[in-house]
This record gives C-alpha cells, structure tokens and sequence, in this order.
C-alpha cells in the first residue's frame, strides 16, 4: 500500500465507530450492562448516570490517557461531549463528569459491580466459540483426536504501587535492614494477582485477587498462593463449567496446585525449578536417563531442540509428568546459547505432543509481556495512582481490565488494522483524536448496528 493509499483509506474511516462496531459484535449487552451498576450514591445528588461515569473510565484507557486529570482535560471540549452522549444514546449532556466525580463514585463503588461486567464479556467470547482453536486437550482412549477442551489460563502477580509511607491498613510491607539487623528503611505496596486467558497474542483478564493484608497487624502478610486459592475459589463459582489448563512460573509447582487440578478435574503446566521440589528433581534426573526412548530432538532456523521427559513421577499421592526441553542457538563470532526449560504437567506427554506442550508451557510470559508490561508502560499506566482511595485504586484497577479487553479485540479484530500497520499508541492516539476532533451524528452511529465479520490473525 502506498502512503496515498494509506492516506485515502484513514480518511474513509472513523476510529471510533470502528471501536462500536467490535463492542457490538461481541457485546450486545455491554450498556445495559453498564446500565444495571448498582449506584451507591444517594440520589439526591446524582447529576450523571453510572453508564457515563463508567464509560468515561473505559475512554481514559481506551485513548492511553495517564492520569485522571488528562481525562477531563482532554474531554472537556465540545466535539467530545457529543460524541460521547450520542455513543450512549443519551440526552444531551452539557459537561462530562469532572475526575473528583468520577473517583467520589470509584470510592463507594462495590468491586463485584465491575467483576460481573467482565464475567458477562469473558462468557460472551466463550459462547461466540471464535477462539475454540485456542484450547486444548490430551487424546482419549478410543479417539483419533485430541479432545480440545481446556482453557489455557496464566497466573501470575505484579507489584502495582509503592509507597514509602504506610498507605492504607492493607499494605504489604518490606523492610530493608542494614549488617547489625536495624530497619534502614520501609516500602509500603499494593500488588495484585491476575489469571488471563491466553488467545493467541491476546491476554483476556478473566479473574482479579488483590494481595492485601486485612489489618496492619497481621502476623503474616498475605502472598500470592494464598491469593491463587482465593481466586481460583472465585473463577470456580463464576464459571463452573469452565474446564481450564493452569499456568504459572516455578512457585504454583506445589501440593495446593495439585490437588485443586484433582478435585476440579482441570490441567495444568508450570514451569518447574530443582529448588521447587527436590524430590522429584532427583527422581526427574534418574528416570530421564534409563528412559533413553523418551528423547527428541528438532532443528529450526538455527536453533536446535532437544526433548526428554518422564511420565508418572509419584509425590505425595500425586502422578506428576516431567519435560525438559534444551534449546541451543548458534551465534555467530560468539559462544551457541543454551536454554533449559523444565515443566511439571498433569497432561501425558508423548512424542506426538511434546514439542506442542513445552510450546504450551513456555506461552505463560504472554501474561508478563502482552498483560502487566503492555498495561503498565503503553496504554493502561496501571501502575499510576489514580485515586489514594484503596477502594477506589481497586475499582481503577478493574475498570482497566474491562477496556483492555475492549482494546484488544479492537486492535486485532478491527478490518482497517489489517491493511495500515499501527503501533498500540497510535491506535489509541487516533481514538482519542476523533472524540475530540470529529462531530458525530446519529445516523453515524446507526451505521455500527449492521451485523460485521471479524477475523483474527
């Protein structure tokens, strides 16, 4: 495509119609969604409903806006105003909600409030079966195929904000002792777990556990195992039915991994470390050498794989299955790199699959890469303090959630983006652009109502 052709193609279109058009195709019943919020304000003093309030959140992150005072900075103008009025089918609005308001509201806002919003999305996709390629299975007796019926979802923490004053009775605290074991210096935190399903190059959020302390007090703090049973527990009763394969790095390789994969009949593959279990480590090493039929080796692109594994390893009641894969890349005037991969599974391994599993394994850095990096440093700025409410930091947090998952089905899924190769900030800046630059009308936005086809790479 020449730069003319780019040009001519960028003027045919309008950002944010293409934006409603992913929101309807997935989401009919996003704004009846947003609608049925319950309000914790009196009524008494409500000037702007809880679907704009909500929705302003999702543009602040939509259009990679850092803080909360650039939102009503770069909203306040009269294009934006009717724009996002007509988007909402409202009445004409003479202002949009100024921050104070928005985060007054954040701060009594229930958070299962916005947890049932992204549930509601989460099952949409699932139920328009579009990303069924993704999952997968381990063959059954008696079948040809694979039965395909897993989720692959990844866990993982990150730190979200650091203080070093005492923020809020929750924190989690990290003291800094010098040779003689005196307090130097103390780190305030508030860090968060999440499990993101794994489309591809997407990371859809499908569950949220805050790692908090429940009073400054506490004899321990809490961390992110105990976090995981409390949000595995919360995913279980949001989708019941949901049969998932469980990933994570070397700290999940542990009895309570294990015996929720049992009891929920789900899978699992996570990256395993001698240190982990050194029970297992040894029997690993011992096995994998008088199981010399257990071993593959490939060659791609100047990188060489080699592949062991044992199958029905036994720990404490438990069948666990080993792989290990080695990865060696020439370079060239320089030493080959070497790379060791070991993975602890419940799926049987076999020669057919390992390549695919270890592949598998390997996918849940996307939740470090295409989740926490691209939240924190290109579009979401999650790691901003938009409130100093804890309340009202966690309702940000989940809000964020919401619009990338918006965000991301429109910069894959939209037609255009196909054709014009864009990086995620200008894809964000050109929304922001036509908010505030371009007047809309209703016969524009009826236009987003006909029925679209949307294919991902």
């Amino acid at each position: 495509m020449t730069r003319k052709e780019a040009r001519e193609l960028e003027n045919k279109t309008n950002y944010l119609l293409e934006f409603k058009k992913i929101q309807n195709h997935f989401f009919k019943e996003f704004k009846s969604k947003l609608k049925a919020v319950k309000d914790p304000r009196n009524g008494s003093y409500v000037t702007y409903p809880v679907i704009l309030i909500l929705f302003m959140l999702i543009i602040k992150h939509a259009t990679g806006l850092k803080s909360m005072r650039q939102l009503t900075g770069q909203m306040n103008c009269d294009h934006a105003i009717v724009n996002v009025s007509l988007y909402l089918k409202l009445d004409a609005i003479e202002e949009l909600p100024h921050y104070d308001t928005i985060n007054d509201f954040l701060e009594k806002l229930e958070l299962r409030e916005l947890e049932k919003i992204r549930s509601y999305m989460v099952q949409s996709l699932l139920d328009k079966r579009c990303f069924d390629q993704y999952r997968i299975g381990e063959e059954r007796v008696g079948f040809k195929r694979s039965s395909k019926k897993y989720w692959p979802v990844a866990f993982d923490g990150t730190g979200l904000y650091t203080f070093t004053e005492k923020h809020c009775d929750h924190c989690l605290k990290r003291e800094y002792k010098n040779k003689k074991g005196e307090v130097v210096r103390t780190v305030y935190m508030h860090h968060v777990l999440e499990a993101k399903l794994i489309f591809g190059n997407m990371v859809i959020s499908l569950g949220t556990e805050f790692i908090e302390n429940e009073h400054e007090d506490v004899q321990k703090q809490d961390c992110e195992l105990r976090a995981f049973e409390r949000l595995v527990a919360k995913i279980r009763k949001s989708f019941p039915r949901l049969a998932l394969c469980l990933m994570g790095d070397s700290l999940y390789a542990c009895q309570n991994l294990f015996k929720i994969c049992e009891d929920y009949g789900w899978k699992y593959i996570c990256r395993f470390k001698a240190g982990s279990i050194p029970t297992v480590a040894r029997e690993f090493e011992t096995l994998k050498q008088s199981s010399p039929e257990n071993r593959l080796e490939a060659t791609t692109e100047k990188v060489h794989e080699e592949y062991r594994w044992v199958n029905g390893i036994s720990y404490h009641g438990f069948s666990l299955n080993a792989l290990e894969l080695q990865t060696t890349q020439e370079k060239k005037d320089k030493e080959d790199e070497v790379k060791q991969f070991v993975f602890l599974t419940n799926l049987k391994i076999k020669r057919e699959n390992v390549s695919g599993l270890a592949k598998l394994g390997r996918s849940r850095w996307k939740i470090e890469n295409e989740g926490f990096n691209r939240q924190k440093n290109l579009i979401n700025f999650i790691q901003h303090v938009n409130s100093y409410n804890y309340n009202a930091m966690k309702n940000h947090y989940l809000i964020a959630q919401i619009a990338d998952i918006l965000m991301q089905l429109y910069m894959q899924g939209a037609k255009i983006f196909k054709s014009l190769k864009k990086t995620i900030k200008e894809k964000s800046l050109d929304l922001l652009q036509v908010i505030r630059t371009h007047r809309l009308t209703d016969k524009d936005f009826l236009s987003t109502e006909k029925q679209i086809q949307v294919r991902f790479p």
